[in-house]
């Protein structure tokens, strides 16, 4: 006969041993839902961006020199200098960025005159996307930025200045030039946030001509779609005369779907010429003439002039020319001008003689990145400045700031500003639309697409690089 207590011996060593599995089966189950650990050495995923953006420690402007701006990167091309000092650089965010854009951009051309810096960002937002602003739709702002005291001042909001009812258009972007008048105003144009957005189900009859007084603070709509149900996303004034040219896009609903070239009495509100064949992104200024050229329908071919003495329609010069964008008139008698090398391996830089109106290539413009959208001139004529990589793509070139000496041809950069951004305050400068050199010829204003984290860029930020006068004295 079997003995009952060896039975129920077994029966407690059973059990025990089915409680340790079903435990150690609930642990192993457990940790198969933990993530698996990071390596050491991989960063964290980066958080979305927060709004307003900010520096570190709630700073409001970072003043930086470090030999870090001269590390060149293994992109740089050959036969392409290093400057020899640093600059010093600062760098701020700018205001009113308190919600996120789609995103916040710079794509208008800015101003350096009397001691300050005139520049504008929008949301790129349109109406029926989401955090549209007060009605529902974008805006655009204008800044001035006073050295002095680091600061900027905005002068105008756009959507606050239409003040137009739910459920009407207003622009979210200036793509224009800011340019100053003889009457103390600067004028801009205005572009929509969407193409499809510039519509009549939107109220949609043209973009804007505005102007703002930065003494006064005061602004005002000079003119409403001059152009019928076109934006005009490129201009430049001619200060004295007061004629304001642009080079319009037109929205879906429009009869006439081509660029077309405007001419634009600002003091008399009235439309000088308006026709076909215009300018996409830029226009050449002779401000010793008062003539004004362009490339018709895109950014390089024969060279166009209109004669506000003779207005009408544009004529060719005789010559090809690559014009995303150009420097204003320099004491010599030249505009600058440089081609898109978008999605290109290099873009040329251009000459142009205003008196004789003779063309010339002078040399290439690419440190590795190649699209500018964006040169000027110093005050003396002698160099040039921008910043390759305009649409995303400068951080890949180390952000480079490239100073072009238009009597030997070579090309030099002044800072490299990536990774420097990056590393210390997590920041990537990645392209401008607006440089501007000052009157002194020692400063160098950049308003830069910022990402903190993003895939493109989500906000806006001003970097003033001082240049040394060991890197701007022949």
């Amino acid at each position: 006969m079997t003995s009952a207590r060896p039975l129920r011996a077994l029966s407690i060593v059973t059990t025990t041993a089915l409680i340790f599995l079903t435990l150690a089966t609930s642990a192993l189950a457990q940790d198969a839902k933990k993530p698996a650990p990071k390596p050491a050495n991989q960063r964290p995923a980066a958080s979305e961006p927060t709004y307003p953006p900010r520096l570190p420690g709630g700073q409001e402007v970072v003043t930086d020199n470090s030999p870090d701006f001269l590390k060149a990167p293994d992109t740089l091309r050959e036969g392409v200098a290093v400057a020899k000092t640093p600059p010093t650089v600062d760098f701020l965010f700018y205001p009113g960025q308190n919600y996120p854009g789609k995103p916040w951009s710079n794509w208008g051309d800015g101003l350096a005159t009397g001691g300050k810096y005139y520049s504008a960002i929008g949301d790129h937002l349109a109406i029926g996307e989401k955090g549209g602003g007060e009605h529902g739709t974008g805006t655009a702002f204008v800044f001035e930025y006073e050295p002095q005291t680091q600061s900027l001042r905005q002068l105008v909001d756009v959507a606050k200045l239409l003040n137009l009812p739910e459920g009407h258009y207003t622009p979210g972007k200036i793509h224009s030039r800011l340019d100053l008048g003889s009457d103390g105003w600067l004028y801009f144009s205005t572009h929509r946030g969407s193409p499809r957005a510039a519509n009549d189900a939107n109220h949609y009859t043209g973009d804007w001509i505005i102007r703002c007084n930065p003494a006064s603070g005061k602004a005002e709509v000079v003119a409403h779609g001059p152009v019928p149900k076109h934006s005009i996303p490129c201009s430049v004034l001619d200060p004295q005369r007061l004629i304001f040219y642009g080079g319009t896009a037109a929205g879906p609903d429009a009869l006439d779907q081509s660029i077309n070239f405007l001419a634009y009495d600002v003091k008399n509100k009235k439309v000088l010429y308006a026709g076909k064949n215009g300018p996409p992104r830029y226009l050449l200024f002779a401000r010793s003439t008062g003539r004004v050229y362009f490339v018709a329908e895109k950014d390089e071919g024969p060279l166009m002039r209109f004669d506000p003495s003779s207005p009408g329609p544009p004529q060719a010069v005789g010559g090809e020319i690559g014009l995303r964008a150009a420097t204003q008139e320099t004491p010599q008698g030249f505009v600058y001008t440089v081609s898109t090398g978008q999605r290109s391996s290099d873009a040329d830089l251009w000459s142009f003689n205003t008196k004789s109106e003779e063309i010339k290539k002078i040399g290439t413009a690419a440190a590795s990145q190649a699209y500018v959208a964006s040169i000027d001139a110093d005050p003396a004529g002698r160099y040039l400045y921008y910043v390759p990589g305009a649409h995303g793509g400068s951080e890949r070139d180390g952000s480079a700031v490239v100073q072009f000496d238009v009597k030997t041809g070579k090309k030099k950069v002044i800072a490299f500003l990536h990774p420097f951004y990056q590393e210390k305050y997590g920041l990537a400068l990645k392209g401008t639309y607006s440089t501007a050199v000052s009157e002194a010829g020692d400063k160098l204003y950049i308003t830069w697409n910022v990402s903190r984290g993003s895939r493109a860029w989500d906000s806006c930020g001003l970097t003033v690089v001082h240049i040394p006068e060991s890197e701007r004295v022949p």
